[in-house]
């Protein structure tokens, strides 16, 4: 982040409370605009022995979460009861007090000195004493919510601990997502910080449509469910929008999340989508450190599979991987990666596996067909990591030797159909003229 000079911004009071800055083309906010922004939505004395709970993502997401979190504990937490932390790890594994330290931006003495009155937990959401059940979306409306592809009601569970606090503050950054469309807002609620059901049944409902289909779109079928979810949870939330660029903040949205995150994925459309005019036959798509299992390195092949040509391949470097998923690796192995169809027309097979896993698998290997018992892919997904040939070859890609890998082999050749791209997983990339299936799902 910039120093103390503020940057030249733009501020708008938009509609339903939502404030924002956004920096000037060119530049980005800084630490001063963070503090003006939420010295003007936070006023301490609105939080006077009030209790608060800060919501967070895990360290896969790039953003100022620390400059978010100091400058709000500076702004309230001496005149709140509590400043309590939680982390909307979704299904990822718990972070370590060190990794919780880094993402927070201070030093294990900071934590000891500066806050030692804060809690942090981690989301537990295979707990079922952590969570609370608060309804279901009944059969009706999940058939209108999900265009008509599902008509099945759906129990909606959330962490318990958010009805011990009188507000919570959602923080987090908005990018084009392979599930939702965009990411951010109530999604850092459902599935950050949800039980299994629900989290299951949209990540199946987006790998229906598919990645293609709602990546980088706004009002997609998964991101009404997750509002709708969310509607249920009947306490004060205040959402802070990031959207980071190239490392830096270009925009800061606050105010409810529905509205704040309308707004905010507005700018990241412009700031997250880089456009091509014709598609690539070899990808090599680097996985950033954060990364540090496939199933979020899976992000390599989400945001790239717009522009993979058909029968090319797509290659996730990754050499510092070592793991498929902590959590989820046993059932991926056992099922592989497949296709969409694949699943759906053998569905009696695979419907009491985790729909988020099918989802995930389908999701990484991408678009492809399965008829009359054959499988056959768009394009070929490799791995260059330090997952073995054989496992490789066992969940259905293909494998490179990671040391064996030059990268810049693969620079400067798009006028070949080669693409690099350096720190894969936030940018979308897309067509100018889109073929069939990759026209979005938004309405």
């Amino acid at each position: 982040m910039p120093g103390e000079v503020c940057s030249v911004v733009n501020i708008r009071v938009m509609s339903q409370a939502v404030i924002s800055k956004t920096a000037a083309d060119g530049t980005s906010l800084s630490a001063r605009d963070v503090q003006s922004l939420i010295e003007q939505v936070c006023p301490a004395k609105d939080y006077r022995r009030k209790r608060v709970l800060l919501i967070i993502p895990d360290g896969t997401r790039t953003a100022p979460i620390g400059l978010l979190f100091k400058t709000l504990h500076a702004q309230i937490g001496s005149v709140t009861s509590a400043f309590d932390v939680l982390i909307a790890l979704g299904t990822h594994p718990p972070m370590t007090e060190q990794a919780i330290c880094a993402r927070l931006e201070i030093t294990s003495s900071e934590r000891a000195t500066q806050y030692p009155d804060v809690r942090i937990f981690n989301h537990q959401w295979d707990n079922p004493d952590a969570l609370r059940q608060i309804g279901f979306i009944p059969e009706q409306e999940i058939a209108q919510l999900s265009g008509g592809l599902f008509s099945m009601p759906v129990e909606v569970k959330v962490n318990g601990r958010l009805f011990d606090y009188d507000q919570v503050i959602i923080v987090g950054p908005v990018f084009p997502h392979e599930v939702v469309g965009f990411s951010g807002g109530n999604k850092y609620l459902f599935p950050g910080v949800s039980g299994p059901e629900i989290l299951n049944f949209f990540h199946w409902l987006g790998a229906v449509i598919t990645n293609p289909m709602i990546i980088g779109n706004k009002w997609t079928p998964v991101r009404r469910v997750v509002d709708r979810a969310a509607g249920m949870v009947q306490i004060s939330k205040l959402c802070f929008c990031l959207v980071v660029d190239h490392g830096e903040l270009a925009g800061l949205f606050v105010g409810p999340p529905e509205a704040t995150w309308s707004e905010a994925s507005e700018l990241s459309s412009r700031c997250h989508i880089t456009y091509k005019d014709k598609p690539f036959h070899t990808i090599l798509s680097c996985a950033p450190p954060m990364y540090d299992e496939l199933w979020v390195a899976g992000k390599c092949m989400y945001k790239l599979e717009p522009v993979l040509a058909d029968g090319g391949e797509l290659i996730i470097y990754a050499p510092h991987l070592k793991e498929i998923s902590v959590t989820h690796g046993k059932l991926i192995e056992e099922i592989g990666y497949h296709c969409r169809d694949y699943f759906l027309k053998q569905w009696d097979k695979f419907k009491n596996y985790p729909w988020g896993v099918l989802a995930h698998s389908t999701h990484v290997h991408g678009i492809g067909t399965y008829e009359n018992g054959v499988e056959k892919s768009r394009a070929q997904v490799t791995l260059a990591t330090h997952l073995s040939p054989e496992l490789c070859r066992k969940i259905n890609f293909g494998y490179r030797n990671p040391d064996e890998i030059r990268m810049e082999d693969f620079a400067n050749r798009e006028d070949e159909g080669v693409l690099l791209v350096q720190k894969a997983g936030e940018m979308l990339f897309r067509l100018h003229e889109s073929p069939a299936w990759a026209k979005g799902a938004e309405n």
